[in-house]
């Protein structure tokens, strides 16, 4: 796996578009804060780090409009890439549709969204779009 980040993402986004409820994901550090922080904007329901192997699994329970069965998670996009990264400062932080969505940047004061950064004035390299 060139690209744990990118695998993820297509994990989420895989197990969404088929309905599932509950995905497994490998665990990294870097994976967590993730799940964290789309577990605190409202995107997945919940999650559960099981550390039960040597590198662990992080559970994820996936988030769905209740009548519609529309997947929270419309998309997921991997901006910075293993081939080609992309950095911002605190001035070029994207707003994802005008500040529906969110920017999932990781700076030199760990992994946060494009507005806690702006707000802690801190660029970094932006990872993904979720939205």
């Amino acid at each position: 796996m060139t690209d744990p980040i990118a695998d993820f993402l297509t994990r989420i986004r895989n197990a969404a578009q088929a309905k599932h409820r509950v995905v497994d994901i490998p665990a990294s550090n870097l994976k967590k804060e993730l799940t964290k922080i789309l577990f605190d904007k409202g995107y997945i329901l919940n999650y559960k780090f099981e550390d039960n192997t040597v590198q662990g699994n992080i559970k994820i329970a996936l988030k769905y409009h209740p009548k519609t069965k529309v997947p929270a998670i419309t998309n997921m996009t991997r901006v910075s890439k293993s081939g080609l990264r992309k950095y911002a400062g605190t001035a070029e932080l994207p707003r994802v549709i005008n500040g529906l969505g969110i920017a999932i940047v990781s700076t030199s004061k760990g992994v946060m969204t494009d507005k806690e950064a702006r707000r802690e004035n801190v660029g970094g390299e932006i990872l993904c779009y979720v939205y």
